[in-house]
């Protein structure tokens, strides 16, 4: 134990070392006085009793310094005094001499145990004390829902409990920036300490520096997931060093700060993903009601617009192109209205997987054949391993996947050029590639183009809604595959989406 050199001791001691030595002197004198007209009445045994009472009355009070001093006084006065021949040093008996032994250790160990036991109970009031108050902060940073109020708690605990004055730096993500106003004077900032505390997540110190103000004491502010910022400390100039007392407290207050400057960053960001959840959800339902309400009028207006070519006599020319113009348009809005429910339906994510065993190019071929007319200026070269396993997906969905990709690459393709279809497996994987030869997609934006409504630059000019990819990307990942658009070094564009190989069951050949 260091002698009584801590702060909090300090605060509980009443005398200087003069006042305690005089004291200490004064209560052996009073005992002295006290014992001698009882000289006649009590044994030499009983005197010393009262002399040890006040070594122990005096290592209780005044501590173990003033404890050795009794004891040695209190062996003196017990000779001159009480042991004949009195009023000197002298002794007639040589077995007082072993009395004035065991006195004076009785008295030495005595006093040493009180004034330990003493220290003992400071330590153990003051460890309570910052148990308490810790426990307190801990409770108002529970509350908080400002950085602005963690930064006043911390400063006013340090300021009560060290007598010290406290910064905090890089408060949530920004690094080495001040986080309440304007920089506090009593706390001076070595920026180069606070950055190495920072990076490495481990305290700094440099004692040096208490001089002027300046922060000595750097701790990182570890939180569940990162580090949160910097707090430093700035000690008064009379604290010769940090006791390890006042850096256990210290790491428990950094640590109550960095929880509490975490926990209202997961707030919002519950509450925005909440929110975020809540508008999609809303959206969706929205398109699905939207477009439900618009199915059938859109069918019975191409229904329409076909019975006016059927139409005896044949209307005029110019007729029968608007009859065509309004076909193409009423398709167009209703494949629109379709994908509206087929995102819509797959975004609120109770899709059931109509799984089966079978094999790619069958669905390959009815997404070609459904296409028709609208791949006539774009031949497709499908090719296809010989021993492409079979796999589990849903085929009406996939179809819906390939129809889509082949008319985005007949869209933005020129006239006559090919469209390409390949697959191989890699690994457990099945991996399917739709490429056209013309521009490309953009490059800066390329992840983008399968979120709702998204459209490069090139599509810009081109009819479509920008709903196609975000289909393919969502139905794909409902098979437990990625879709990721490139642009291949040759030129062109390439769509590259993922199926999982699975387990195909095995197939016994048929008796003959």
């Amino acid at each position: 134990m260091k002698n009584e050199s801590s702060t909090a001791l300090q605060t509980a001691v009443r005398f200087t070392r003069w006042q305690a030595a005089l004291l200490t002197a004064l209560a052996c004198l009073a005992t002295t006085v006290l014992a001698t007209p009882l000289l006649g009445y009590l044994d030499l045994a009983n005197i010393v009793m009262l002399f040890l009472l006040t070594v122990l009355l005096l290592a209780v009070t005044l501590g173990k310094a003033a404890a050795v001093l009794a004891a040695v006084l209190s062996v003196l006065l017990f000779d001159i005094f009480f042991v004949p021949p009195r009023f000197s040093l002298a002794v007639s008996n040589l077995q007082y001499l072993v009395t004035f032994a065991v006195m004076l250790v009785t008295a030495l160990i005595t006093g040493q145990l009180a004034a330990g036991l003493k220290q003992k109970a400071k330590e153990a009031q003051v460890r309570e004390q910052r148990t308490q108050a810790l426990y307190e902060v801990a409770r108002q940073l529970a509350g908080t829902l400002a950085q602005e109020q963690v930064i006043d708690i911390a400063q006013q605990f340090v300021r009560k409990q060290l007598n010290a004055e406290a910064l905090i730096l890089g408060v949530d993500g920004h690094p080495l920036e001040f986080a309440h106003g304007a920089v506090s004077t009593a706390c001076r900032i070595e920026l180069h300490l606070a950055k190495v505390a920072l990076d490495s997540g481990h305290m700094v110190r440099h004692d040096e520096l208490s001089v002027d103000g300046y922060a000595s004491l750097y701790l990182p502010l570890q939180a569940s997931m990162r580090i949160r910022g910097v707090l430093a400390v700035a000690f008064p100039a009379n604290v010769p060093e940090l006791l390890p007392e006042n850096q256990s407290l210290l790491e428990a207050l950094a640590s109550l700060i960095a929880i509490a400057i975490e926990r209202p960053h997961y707030v919002d960001v519950a509450h925005t993903t909440q929110l975020d959840m809540v508008s999609e959800r809303l959206r969706s339902s929205i398109l699905s009601a939207l477009s439900h309400d618009l199915r059938t009028p859109l069918t019975a207006l191409v229904g329409l617009a076909d019975s006016l070519s059927l139409i005896k006599p044949p209307l005029s020319t110019t007729a029968l192109e608007t009859a065509q113009a309004m076909h193409e348009q009423a398709s167009r809005l209703a494949g629109l209205v379709s994908n509206l429910l087929d995102m819509a339906r797959l975004n609120a994510g109770n899709v059931t997987l109509r799984r089966e065993w079978q094999p790619l190019e069958e669905v390959i071929g009815s997404s070609i054949k459904l296409l028709g007319s609208a791949l006539g200026a774009h031949p497709v070269r499908v090719a296809l391993p010989v021993d492409l396993p079979l796999l589990a997906f849903d085929a009406v969905l996939l179809e819906r996947v390939f129809c889509n990709l082949l008319e985005n690459a007949a869209k933005y393709s020129p006239a006559g050029s090919n469209l390409e279809i390949a697959a191989q497996v890699i690994g457990d994987f099945v991996q399917i590639r739709i490429c056209d030869h013309g521009p490309g997609f953009p490059t800066e934006s390329q992840e983008d183009l399968f979120d709702m409504f998204v459209r490069g630059e090139v599509a810009s000019s081109k009819p479509g809604s920008g709903l196609g990819l975000a289909i393919c990307r969502a139905i794909v990942e409902a098979h437990g595959g990625r879709i990721v658009a490139l642009n291949p070094p040759a030129g062109g564009a390439c769509v590259r989406f993922t199926l999982p190989r699975g387990e195909p069951p095995i197939l016994e050949e048929e008796a003959k």
